[in-house]
């Protein structure tokens, strides 16, 4: 069972035994069975807290397992308005709702309840966004200033993590979930994904050098069970410190604001891409479950080519 519960006692003091229970449960097969990342679990669950205090006014009592299977179409399009007076985006709203299905559809398929309305519930429309790589050129100037100065192991760290999500495409939190036990000596890293998927990432010759020079400046040997990535505390490194080392980075050398921690992961797939590899190949090392995510780089691809097409054209 989880120590607590992320959704609060104002909001649990809405809730009924019976559901209370659901979601306590459900709250544990997020995090021991699907393995959800941190972020996923706060998110879902704030997903719940927000509909549950809004459902508990809208129908005037504590909310229960009944009242959620009787919860219809016009009650679910009542909240999503709700949401919209508040403020939140399509975005925010098209996440809420994602948080409320698979609730509501973690329930029918344990057998607790089912909702007849939730699958006719239409999700925001979203603008489809592609993703922000690095040019080649972009790449080169910041590793070459994080090349410039690795005397203080913390440089040296910064260089050693965003290398690794650059030349494995990792994804930040993948990346800092790594003890130092778990990256090889020789051959590929063994990477633990979205939903507790594994994949291999192989690991660049260069990207090794760097780790291994990271690590023996390490002032605490760097043992084998500790976590591969420590801030100042020897804790493992907080995902806010590694954005703000490259953001001051990034003001630095004059780099677009797009330049994050994800984006040199994007910059890793799109540059894959260019050199001739296949976007099944790129869904592997990604660890894309399914290839539509991975075809986005398609069409980054796509409009690179317009952009050089309309600035050399003769007829431009």
């Amino acid at each position: 069972m989880v120590e607590y519960s992320p959704l609060g006692p104002d909001t649990i003091s809405l809730v009924r035994g019976d559901l209370k229970k659901a979601l306590e449960d459900w709250q544990d097969t997020l995090q021991y069975e699907r393995k959800c990342s941190p972020h996923t679990f706060r998110a879902y669950t704030t997903d719940l807290k927000t509909f549950i205090e809004f459902l508990s006014g809208h129908i005037g009592e504590d909310v229960s397992i009944n009242a959620l299977s009787d919860t219809n179409l016009r009650d679910f399009r009542s909240w999503l308005a709700r949401r919209t007076m508040d403020g939140a985006s399509n975005a925010t709203r098209a996440r809420n709702l994602s948080g409320i299905k698979n609730f509501l559809k973690w329930c029918d398929r344990s057998g607790i309840m089912h909702n007849a309305s939730i699958s006719s519930v239409r999700s925001p429309k979203l603008p489809r966004k592609n993703p922000k790589p690095l040019y080649i050129g972009q790449i080169e100037k910041l590793f070459g200033e994080l090349e410039k100065d690795t005397s203080d192991w913390t440089k040296a760290r910064n260089h050693a993590l965003f290398i690794l999500l650059y030349g494995a495409g990792l994804r930040i939190a993948e990346a800092l979930s790594l003890n130092v036990g778990d990256f090889p000596r020789e051959g590929s890293l063994k990477v633990m994904g979205k939903g507790g998927k594994e994949r291999l990432a192989p690991i660049l010759d260069i990207v090794r050098d760097v780790m291994f020079s990271y690590l023996e400046k390490r002032p605490d040997g760097a043992p084998k069970d500790s976590p591969l990535f420590v801030g100042v505390q020897g804790k493992r490194l907080a995902q806010q410190v590694a954005q703000k080392s490259l953001r001051s980075l990034r003001v630095t050398l004059g780099l677009p604001e797009t330049v994050t921690p994800h984006a040199l992961r994007h910059s890793f797939a799109t540059h894959l891409l260019q050199n001739g590899a296949n976007l099944r190949e790129i869904q592997e090392l990604l660890g894309h479950a399914s290839l539509s995510s991975t075809q986005r780089y398609t069409d980054v691809n796509a409009a690179e080519l317009l952009k050089i097409y309309k600035s050399a054209h003769p007829r431009q």
